[in-house]
């Protein structure tokens, strides 16, 4: 299983995919916890040591995101639309700045997990992919999900 990435025609956004080998529900459910979102979020290197999360419409995610030199990477999810177990819609910030949508679709007992972020312009778009590495960040993280619900039991 590996993971996808698009452009638009404007720019603006990227897209990156990932067919997990899990139920919908239990992805959602890794997704969406502060303690499993603290085993795998992140790309290769990075840790979320410490999170609070808060999933439903005007509940917020804040989490400082050290890298592997250890530089910190403070970080604020604001949630505007959580339908369990299909969608999240979330604005984040403070920098970046961008708006995501992540969906959860259901293909037969697996789950294909789609996160789009958009940015207000092509120039933040390309300051992040080319500064902070966000589609492979994006992909390394997805592939750390992948392993995540295969190797501990959600409830």
């Amino acid at each position: 299983m590996s993971a996808t990435s698009r452009k638009t025609p404007d720019e603006r956004d990227f897209v990156i995919t990932r067919l997990l080998d899990a139920p919908r529900a239990l992805v959602f459910k890794a997704g969406t916890d502060p303690q499993h979102m603290a085993a795998w979020w992140g790309p290769l290197g990075f840790t979320t040591p410490a999170c609070t999360l808060d999933v439903r419409p005007g509940g917020a995610w804040r989490f400082i995101m050290p890298d592997p030199d250890g530089t910190d990477y403070p970080n604020e999810i604001i949630f505007h639309d959580v339908m369990k177990p299909e969608r999240l819609v979330y604005s984040h910030g403070p920098t970046p700045r961008f708006q995501a949508t992540v969906h959860f679709d259901d293909e037969g007992g697996r789950t294909r997990l789609r996160m789009r972020a958009l940015f207000e312009t092509a120039a933040e778009r390309h300051h992040v992919v080319e500064v902070f590495h966000a589609i492979e960040g994006g992909k390394q993280t997805l592939g750390r999900l992948a392993a995540f619900p295969a190797n501990a039991e959600v409830h």
